[in-house]
């Protein structure tokens, strides 16, 4: 089992190259940084079964440039986005970042996506959330011509670009790994499609017998496609002995804890408290 970390990496936590650093230094794999552009405030609801938008949603850093300071500040530390909206961003300009920060991290990228749950948050990125999913893969689709082709090409229903040069190239080969989010009912289609592993959340000991089920099938259908075993990975995992022995059961290679978006005295605790639990 490898075991890493997320946060929400505001502008009043600890920051991004801090975090980065204790973070490693305890002996974690990774580290992701998810990603809100900006929330509209007409925004009332913000997830499927309501209540209140917590603030750190409104106060993160750009994943990007927040990634760049901690694998500036680390050495074998793994980072990632976890997730990156990439419905919302152009994907030529999303590949360039992608490849520049593999390559100046060493290859230590690891590439969340997904296609987000906030509408209203896409739609002023003209976005319709209603072809959101066919965006997504086409992004990630052409993504990948740009980290692998020398000339790269891609035409689809919504992106579209004639031959190009586009480097660098990400350091690891063929591209870092696309990591795709999500837990909905064709989720496991879709990173057969275009993903190299899953990364699902909510998972736990009441629900990890289904989702074991669920990983099953993905198995199959990757058989059935020809690929290879897909690894996953679980996002926002409960720090549960218990429960980690019950995911590593289901099928997981990797659990990322979550910690507050706070400073130092707040989250290096928590940090210590998760070490312990993974020794």
């Amino acid at each position: 089992m490898k075991y890493g970390i997320l946060m929400f990496p505001t502008h009043d936590a600890v920051d991004p190259a801090t975090l980065a650093r204790e973070v490693e230094d305890r002996g974690f794999e990774s580290l992701v940084l998810p990603e809100h552009s900006h929330i509209p405030v007409s925004r009332r609801s913000p997830y499927p079964g309501g209540g209140d938008l917590p603030r750190m949603y409104v106060h993160t850093y750009d994943p990007f440039v927040a990634l760049t300071a901690a694998a500036s500040a680390t050495s074998t530390l793994r980072i990632g986005t976890g997730v990156c909206l990439v419905v919302q961003r152009d994907p030529i300009h999303t590949a360039k970042q992608v490849a520049s920060l593999d390559f100046l991290s060493g290859g230590r990228f690891l590439f969340g996506v997904g296609a987000g749950w906030n509408r209203e948050e896409m739609a002023d990125h003209g976005t319709d959330p209603r072809t959101r999913m066919q965006r997504m893969a086409e992004s990630v689709k052409a993504m990948k011509e740009l980290w692998t082709k020398d000339e790269a090409e891609f035409h689809g229903d919504f992106i579209d670009f004639e031959k190009s040069w586009a480097w660098p190239k990400p350091a690891q080969k063929p591209h870092p790994p696309v990591i795709v989010g999500g837990n909905g009912p064709t989720v496991e289609e879709r990173v057969v499609d275009f993903g190299d592993e899953w990364m699902p959340q909510g998972i736990t000991l009441d629900n990890v017998g289904e989702f074991g089920d669920r990983v099953t099938r993905l198995q199959q259908l990757a058989a059935d496609a020809g690929r290879d075993t897909i690894p996953v990975s679980l996002y926002y995992a409960v720090p549960d002995e218990e429960t980690i022995d019950a995911y590593a059961k289901a099928g997981v290679g990797r659990v990322f804890f979550g910690v507050d978006s706070a400073g130092r005295d707040t989250v290096l605790p928590q940090l210590d408290r998760l070490a312990q639990l993974i020794r």
